[in-house]
């Protein structure tokens, strides 16, 4: 029997526990910790945020995960031990033959001055429930959504806001009021698809949405009402909407794990530096954007590869990179991107158009995945 430990339970862990369950699950014994008691898709925080659902809405709850095999602990990780491939967390001390790191990245409004103290993240379930009540009070001013470093998770998500927020406030009818800018490091919305940052820019031109691309938001001057960019350029802001500075969790940090700031994998493999130690998703320095549909094609790969050792099958395909991302455009209309990182000489994004139908195919993506990683 294979102890399989997987720390976080997001896209990747979820998936991953899935996969393996499915395929050998009376060979695998799986431990699945999350310091959180529900899982939120990460773009259902847009839906709550501009009151399309209710917090209570876009959680789903760990309790519910009826998976063979799979045994859900909600506990805090204290620590990490690679070598010994032992956890310690809050309840107890797990020994693994396979662990999977599946933490992701945290979120560090403090390390932006003044955005704490005077701006919103959205970036959490809970910044962007603040977002949610404080919203239907902005009725005039200059809004910006700002990125605060250089990497972040999901990089179309800020133009969605961007795109939501100006749908938000002509559905008030204060959008004349006010204005709505868009802060990204990138020259481009989506720098892989050329294609959908044309459609992008398309929309914020018709939106009168300001888009500064290769720039990040430095910090938030609220007493003048403004921020400022790290080239030391200021903005008019009333409003700052945040995708603050992300990191490894600190007990990711202190495991020894990562190399400047990230987890460095095998990219064909995702496996790590340590024997029988893997590491999935936006915790890694891979190549990859960080989103959660490239931890659960990185899930796949390792699951494939554990499968295999099991069964003394050959070894799955390396990991390509490839995912696709559904992007909001407003008016209830949700674009496509299909990215592939690895398979070829170059990074590619091909663009679907913005649709009613691509928007019906999003929602069947939520729903094929809570089936896929919550059902029995």
């Amino acid at each position: 029997m294979m102890r399989v430990v997987v720390l976080g339970a997001g896209f990747g862990g979820l998936e991953l526990s899935a996969r393996l369950t499915a395929a050998v699950g009376d060979e695998v014994d799986i431990t699945l910790i999350d310091k959180e008691a529900a899982f939120v898709f990460g773009f259902s925080k847009l839906d709550m945020m501009f009151g399309e659902k209710t917090p209570d809405a876009i959680r789903i709850p760990y309790r519910t995960l009826e998976k063979p095999g799979v045994r859900f602990h909600q506990e805090t990780i204290h620590s990490i031990d690679p070598i010994e491939r032992r956890v310690v967390t809050d309840g107890g001390t797990y020994d693994a033959d396979v662990c999977v790191v599946a933490l992701g990245a945290d979120v560090d409004p403090s390390a932006t001055p003044g955005l704490v103290d005077s701006g919103y993240e959205f970036y959490s379930v809970a910044g962007a429930e603040r977002v949610r009540q404080i919203l239907p009070t902005f009725d005039s001013g200059a809004a910006v959504v700002g990125v605060c470093g250089p990497s972040f998770k999901c990089p179309p998500a800020p133009s969605e806001a961007a795109i939501l927020l100006d749908d938000f406030l002509r559905a008030r009818g204060v959008r004349d009021a006010t204005s709505v800018t868009l802060v990204m490091p990138f020259g481009a919305p989506v720098p892989p698809s050329p294609d959908t940052s044309e459609a992008l820019l398309a929309r914020f031109a018709e939106r009168d949405i300001t888009f500064v691309g290769q720039h990040t938001i430095a910090n938030l001057d609220a007493a003048r009402k403004v921020t400022v960019l790290d080239d030391g350029t200021e903005l008019p802001c009333d409003l700052l909407l945040a995708i603050p500075v992300h990191h490894v969790p600190a007990v990711v940090e202190a495991s020894g794990l990562t190399v400047d700031g990230w987890i460095p994998v095998d990219r064909a493999t995702l496996a790590t530096r340590f024997p029988d130690v893997y590491a999935i998703g936006d915790v890694t320095s891979v190549g990859t954007a960080k989103a959660g549909v490239f931890a659960e094609g990185a899930a796949r790969v390792v699951a494939d590869h554990l499968i295999a050792q099991i069964r003394g099958s050959d070894e799955p395909d390396p990991y390509d990179g490839a995912a696709t991302c559904y992007i909001e455009f407003g008016d209830d209309l949700v674009g496509r991107v299909d990215v592939d990182f690895f398979s070829g000489p170059s990074v590619t994004g091909v663009f679907t158009d913005p649709s009613e139908a691509v928007a019906t195919e999003k929602a069947e993506f939520a729903t094929d995945r809570r089936a896929r990683w919550f059902d029995g």
